[in-house]
């Protein structure tokens, strides 16, 4: 076993020989030597050393014990092991992926700023200019670079990944399936860098016995979410319809109608290119986005050097103080418009999973922000002797002789920069899918090396439909500016709650940084939020309007799936019905294996009973298969399928969670789904082979772990009802027997404790050659679909949301199975409708 650990280490690219130590949470009766064995999942421990149901889980006791190092999220960044080249490469392409947006914000920000607070002297551009500034260099550099980019999950960013890493280290999750083997996925535990425990113990604690917590964390994760497609769609909108507009600088003739109807064309384009993928793009337009900071940053010297060099002292911030003094109410609704300049922050943490740590960070400090204050400069120089070009800013600063080449690069840098919150809106909706607070879509992966870069064609065509509507409903660059900052104060304001939580809980970090962190960057979030929400009623309150219905539909998947989940829990079937049904089930047991579909990860589902009492007959072997995402970006395939014996060893029934991560890609097809599955259970026969438990599967297995009392009859979907003690095929009573007989590779049974007892290894062998003849006969999937409905007495609210919204996004979202194309040929699907 040690050699197995040295093996699984090493192919992770890091070791475990450091004297550096850590804390974990260990369970009582939790052997230390299994704390850093991975392969535990895949063997049966003897007696009462693994916890076989929910109550011993939640009865346990939790000790604290010093193990060797881990690395977590704090070390790690997005891609391992990457060239130098590769890094370059990475560094460029984040230009055109991540930057795009706040790298256009100097088109747009000084113009909405004077439009509501007008220019009565140079003192009030220093003011403004200095807000621009600190606004710069507090929320993208400090808050975003170098704080919130470290919160990543293994290298994924979101408001999604900051709730798996929370759901990692605490049971906040509103889901009831998680599994004390969860915590034995190699990248599952955390390392703790602090000795301070008794805090975080503490918050852990409150965190996991409180349900009123656990639902305001999603709720902030959900409303997070939602602001960030929100971003999405209104990005587009704004960068496009002011790069446009600067024709009205260059043209005299161009009026606003022929601005929006150009900007229509150029986001169709846009949306259209989307999917040839990020890989692709990013590199088609890298070169474009560093021809464009190259010019804002020599436009920028080209004006502090012929108009104004006294605009550096706005580096001092009293100029804020100056401004507000001056014009109060105005330069407070002036705030909205400065916020523009930090607009794209959060795409730096949003599309983490796309790119490492290390190349958004040093591409961010050495190249995009010396440019943007560059840019800023330059136009505030310009603007204190052409106190009249305010509503253009941009585009009246750059010197005649270059306009047309800098509006050509603007545009270009518009379109491309637009796909920075899209391609962050897609990977917080595969996040959120998979931790079941969305719909499943169909995501296409447009790169073989980097797993992260994904396209949603429905998300897509979504996106530039609501982004049409906004710009020809609202062609106001103030109005656009206004809900622009609506969206994207929501998904900052929540990812630093989540960071907040994340320094308490994880990093551990002291008391006083914290509060200062949350006091700081929340109080001046707060501030900007009160500027726009101010404006609300002049149409930006559509962008609202939208994010609630995003969130709407969120939070009924969420609450519809939670749902179901806990009635299926409750619905199970006892082991005592098994045990009356024999070990062939009541019915014949023809050749083959069927692998039966449910997300239940304990028990056995209701829906077996519905195959058993509708097919003629059933096959030999039966695997219960679940595919459960749990709060890790991947799972190594070495420990992706966790078995257990679901019922005594004749009635070869077994339980298979296949474990994904919300970052893992599910591209295998049905055979190479079949053959890992089949690999790993010959492996868990073998590692159970060495345990001497077998006398003990049918009483101790985790699944039969508490015996429902529920009905002792089955009713099939024809209203037909079977009584347990009859077989439910009677007539075929005679050859009930001999199929016993050839499809069990142990001739005990329950009822005859006097059997004779065959040895170890030939019993491994005949199960293993039982399990090559069952695969040579075929593989079955069986499809268990379990709809809710709302009882009759249930309230007016709880049947609108389940029989109506949840039936309407389950009926039109895409199955589970369909990732694997199974050919139908393969497929037995059974109904069932579940009262709640």
């Amino acid at each position: 076993m040690a050699e197995e650990r040295e093996e699984i280490n090493g192919g992770r690219g890091f070791s475990m020989d450091s004297t550096e130590s850590r804390w974990v949470i260990q369970e009582e009766d939790e052997d230390a030597s299994d704390i850093e064995d991975y392969d535990a999942d895949l063997r049966l421990r003897g007696h009462a050393s693994v916890l076989d149901s929910e109550e011993d889980e939640e009865n346990a006791e939790q000790k604290l014990v010093r193990t060797g190092p881990r690395i977590d999220s704090f070390d790690v960044e997005a891609l391992e092991d990457i060239s130098v080249g590769k890094k370059i490469v990475l560094a460029f392409q984040t230009l055109g992926i991540v930057f795009g947006d706040v790298g256009t914000s100097p088109l747009y920000t000084f113009s909405v700023m004077f439009r509501k607070a007008p220019i009565n002297g140079n003192e009030d551009i220093l003011g403004a200019l200095s807000l621009v500034l600190y606004t710069l260099i507090l929320i993208p550099l400090l808050k975003y670079v170098l704080v919130v980019l470290w919160a990543n999950d293994d290298g994924e960013g979101g408001t999604f990944a900051l709730y798996s890493l929370i759901c990692r280290h605490a049971k906040v999750s509103l889901l009831p399936n998680q599994l004390p083997s969860d915590a034995r996925i190699s990248s599952f535990r955390l390392k703790v860098p602090s000795p301070e425990l008794e805090r975080s113990l503490k918050i852990k604690e409150r965190l996991e016995s409180s349900l009123t917590l656990k639902k305001t964390i999603l709720i902030l994760v959900l409303a997070g979410t939602s602001m960030v497609i929100a971003n999405g769609v209104v990005t587009p909108a704004m960068s496009v319809l002011s790069s446009v507009g600067g024709l009205k600088v260059g043209v005299d003739a161009i009026k606003q109608d022929e601005v929006v109807m150009i900007s229509v064309a150029c986001l169709i384009i846009l949306f259209s290119v989307q999917k040839y993928g990020t890989s692709k793009v990013g590199l088609a337009v890298g070169p474009a986005l560093f021809i464009w900071f190259c010019s804002l940053a020599g436009i920028g010297i080209y004006n502090l050097v012929k108009y104004n060099s006294s605009v550096l002292r706005a580096f001092n911030p009293i100029h804020i103080y100056y401004f507000f003094k001056r014009n109060s109410t105005k330069a407070w609704y002036s705030l909205g418009g400065c916020l523009l300049c930090a607009t794209g922050s959060e795409a730096m943490f949003a599309d983490l999973c796309y790119f490492s740590v290390r190349s958004v960070q040093l591409t961010f400090v050495f190249l995009v922000l010396p440019c943007l204050l560059l840019g800023y400069l330059g136009q505030a120089a310009y603007l204190m002797e052409n106190h009249a070009d305010a509503g253009q800013a941009f585009f009246s600063s750059v010197p005649s002789g270059a306009f047309w080449p800098t509006f050509l690069i603007a545009n270009i840098a518009a379109l491309i920069a637009s796909r920075a919150m899209t391609t962050a809106t897609f990977s917080c909706i595969k996040q959120s899918t998979a931790l079941g607070c969305f719909p499943r879509l169909k995501i296409i992966h447009t790169s073989r090396k980097f797993m992260g870069q994904i396209y949603i064609p429905v998300l897509n065509w979504f996106l530039l439909a609501v982004s049409l509507v906004l710009v020809c409903s609202i062609s106001s660059i103030d109005e656009i500016g206004n809900a622009y900052g609506i969206a994207e104060l929501g998904v900052m304001m929540m990812t630093t709650i989540l960071v907040t939580l994340v320094m308490l809980l994880i990093w551990q970090l002291h008391i006083i940084i914290v509060l200062s962190f949350l006091v700081v960057f929340l109080g001046l979030e707060l501030t900007f939020f009160s500027s726009v929400l101010w404006s609300v009623t002049d149409g930006s309150w559509i962008i609202l309007v939208f994010a609630v219905i995003m969130f709407f539909i969120m939070y009924v998947w969420n609450y519809g799936s939670n749902l179901k989940y806990e009635t299926e829990v409750k619905q199970k079937l006892s082991m005592d019905l098994m045990r009356e049904l024999g070990c062939n089930l009541g019915t014949i047991r023809a050749p083959g294996i069927g692998l039966l579909y449910n997300e239940l990860v304990k028990g056995i589902p209701a829906i077996f009973g519905h195959f058993l009492t509708t097919l003629p007959a059933i096959h030999s072997m039966i695997i219960f298969v679940s595919i459960k995402y749990v709060p890790v970006p991947v799972v190594p395939q070495s420990e992706r399928f966790l078995f257990r014996r679901v019922c005594p060893k004749s009635y070869h029934i077994f339980r298979c969670i296949a474990r994904y991560g919300y970052k893992d890609v599910r591209k295998e097809n049905h055979q190479t789904f079949e053959q890992l599955l089949i690999e790993s259970l010959e492996k868990f026969i073998r590692r159970e082979a060495q345990e001497r438990s077998l006398e003990s599967d049918g009483d101790e297995d985790t699944d039969s772990e508490d015996a429902y009392s529920g009905s002792r009859v089955l009713i099939a979907p024809n209203g037909s009802v079977y009584s347990l003690g009859v077989p439910l095929l009677a007539d075929f009573k005679d050859t009930i027997n001999p199929v016993l007989e050839a499809s069990t590779s142990e001739v005990e049974s329950l009822g005859s404790p006097n059997a004779p007892v065959f040895d170890a290894e030939q019993s491994l062998e005949r199960e293993l050659s039982f399990i090559h003849k069952a695969k040579e006969s075929g593989v079955v999937y069986l499809l268990g679909h379990g709809d809710i409905r709302a009882r009759k007495d249930s309230w007016f609210i709880k049947k609108l949301l389940i029989n109506y919204f949840y039936a309407f996004l389950r009926k039109n979202c895409r199955r589970g199975i369909t990732t694997l194309s199974v050919p139908h040929s393969h497929l037995m699907q059974v109904s069932m409708t579940y009262m709640v």
